[in-house]
């Protein structure tokens, strides 16, 4: 017997065996299981999510001979007609290669007859955004009154193309891409049954290359099945896919994170080696800083088991979130403008470069000196040095006696108490605007300030007991005298922070010479928000 495809051998024959679509499948059983059957049909998606797949089944489902069913037998003559691909009433077009007027009239000069064998005539369209406007025209009749003995199934990638007056007439379903983990547990199910030796990195790589589409990710398990030999490695299927080692990305972005700007331009040299698509290399870093980031978030998303995920456990340790997200803006910026620089390599080496140039440091940043040149009225810009420099000068407020040291402390403790607690909305509001008095036998005394005094409710004193007794114990209690705070309370202190920040960039940004030019000379101003919005808290720490 000649060897089937895949792609072929596991298409589904009924809606249990579709992978994914549930929100399609479910609309479509429930109506055939009701007999609410519409009279046209719009399947659309990418390329092998199973739109052709969706509407044979549901071809199968109006025509099976024991009745009008969601689950079709798959044994009687209509059936095992429509499988084999020569069900008599069952008309497949390619609307791609019919696209004349001529070959619609012809097509639809039949609808009028009954149908030869089955319960209903079923036209299957393919493509059907490739149809003729005047070909739209001649179906459009058709659509407004069909016979009762027809069916329309149409299918597309580009439902934009299709004329509002063809959508309004069809009930329409949208198929979506195949997650990849769903992609990876089919695949893994198939080779299984196949009784081929696979590695479970083999078919990530295999899955990813698919890009949600079910079939491509069949025909190249075929692909990497014939370039191994009936073996599925890793190492193979990259080869065969042209992918690059994911261990050189992680190199790349282990040289960003430790500032290692020698070592970044010998990664990239060796990676220019093997030729790669910079724009791909640059896809798979975005990739990577997204894991990070998720890793940061929400650590138990990484399974430290699968391939490289305690490196990324540990990269999301080392790398701040603000510089995660800076490295994954200047790699999308650099992906969309790399096809721009004169030459691939060197575009990449200034984007991965531009990482380093503008990765906030974490040492205190110097604030820039004015000076005036005698008798010029030339103002220059100097930097004093870091070792200089301790950093912004905060006021801090006054406090009526040193006995209110310990408190202080205390208040310290009590913000980072409040960050830990997972609250938020009003109740956290609450918590940031108290001032910590004293904790002891179990009782929390805090006060408020009368100016604060609406966020005060019973419901929600007990909401912050509950809180606190899940960590630190069931016997917790809160005490909440309204009075002025005699120290600095957590949402003072953030408030006062933020101030001096807007303060200090305001006084970068105004002694700048750039932008002392710009304002002399083009009249340009100074958007404030967007200005402290560039500006890193890490020059704040």
């Amino acid at each position: 017997m000649a060897y089937q495809v895949l792609a072929r051998k596991w298409r589904p024959h009924n809606f249990p065996e579709m992978v994914g679509q549930i929100h399609v499948l479910r609309a479509l059983t429930n109506a055939l299981e009701s007999n609410r059957l519409h009279h046209a049909y719009l399947f659309t998606g990418t390329r092998g999510v199973g739109k052709t797949t969706i509407a044979r089944i549901l071809a199968k489902s109006l025509n099976c001979e024991n009745g009008i069913t969601a689950y079709p037998c798959g044994r009687c003559a209509a059936c095992c007609e429509i499988d084999e691909g020569r069900f008599v009433d069952l008309i497949e077009v390619d609307a791609a290669s019919r696209t004349k007027v001529e070959d619609t009239r012809d097509l639809l000069d039949n609808v009028q007859y009954a149908p030869t064998r089955g319960r209903y005539k079923v036209y299957l369209i393919d493509e059907v955004h490739m149809l003729s406007t005047h070909s739209f025209n001649a179906l459009l009749k058709t659509l407004e009154e069909p016979p009762p003995h027809v069916k329309f199934l149409l299918a597309t990638t580009d439902p934009q193309k299709l004329p509002p007056t063809i959508l309004s007439r069809c009930l329409q379903f949208n198929l979506k891409r195949l997650p990849l983990e769903q992609i990876t547990e089919h695949l893994t199910k198939i080779v299984k049954q196949e009784d081929i030796n696979y590695e479970n990195q083999a078919l990530h790589l295999l899955a990813q290359a698919a890009d949600g589409s079910l079939r491509d990710a069949l025909s190249l398990l075929d692909q990497a099945i014939a370039y191994g030999a009936g073996c599925l490695s890793s190492d193979d299927v990259g080869s065969m896919l042209g992918t690059l080692d994911q261990n050189a990305v992680l190199e790349l972005v282990r040289a960003v994170t430790t500032n290692d700007a020698p070592g970044l331009l010998r990664q990239i040299a060796q990676l220019a080696e093997q030729n790669p698509d910079f724009v791909t290399v640059l896809g798979n870093i975005l990739s990577l800083l997204q894991q990070i980031a998720l890793a940061q978030v929400i650590p138990t998303i990484i399974d430290a088991s699968q391939p490289n995920g305690e490196i990324i456990l540990q990269l999301a340790k080392q790398l701040s979130p603000e510089d995660v997200q800076l490295f994954y803006q200047i790699a999308l910026l650099g992906r969309r403008d790399l096809p721009l620089s004169p030459e691939p390599r060197g575009g990449f080496e200034m984007v991965m470069l531009r990482m380093l140039a503008f990765r906030p440091t974490t040492m205190n940043v110097p604030p820039q000196s004015v000076q005036t040149m005698p008798n010029s009225s030339q103002t220059t810009l100097t930097r004093l040095p870091p070792t200089s420099i301790t950093s912004v000068n905060v006021p801090t407020p006054s406090v009526n006696s040193s006995s209110l040291t310990n408190s202080l402390k205390s208040n310290g403790e009590w913000e980072k108490i409040v960050q830990s607690l997972e609250i938020s909305g009003v109740v956290k509001q609450l918590a940031l605007n108290c001032e910590f008095k004293k904790h002891e036998e179990d009782i929390w005394h805090l006060t408020l300030s009368p100016h604060y005094k609406l966020l005060l409710t019973e419901d929600r004193k007990q909401k912050l007991e509950e809180i606190l007794q899940k960590q630190h114990g069931n016997l917790q209690k809160v005490r909440i005298r309204v009075e002025r705070p005699e120290t600095e309370t957590p949402a003072i202190k953030q408030q006062r922070i933020q101030e001096t920040r807007q303060q200090y960039a305001a006084q970068v940004a105004d002694n700048d010479p750039f932008i002392i030019y710009m304002k002399e000379n083009c009249e340009a101003r100074i958007n404030k928000v967007i200005a402290l919005e560039q500006f890193s808290v890490n020059n704040f720490q």
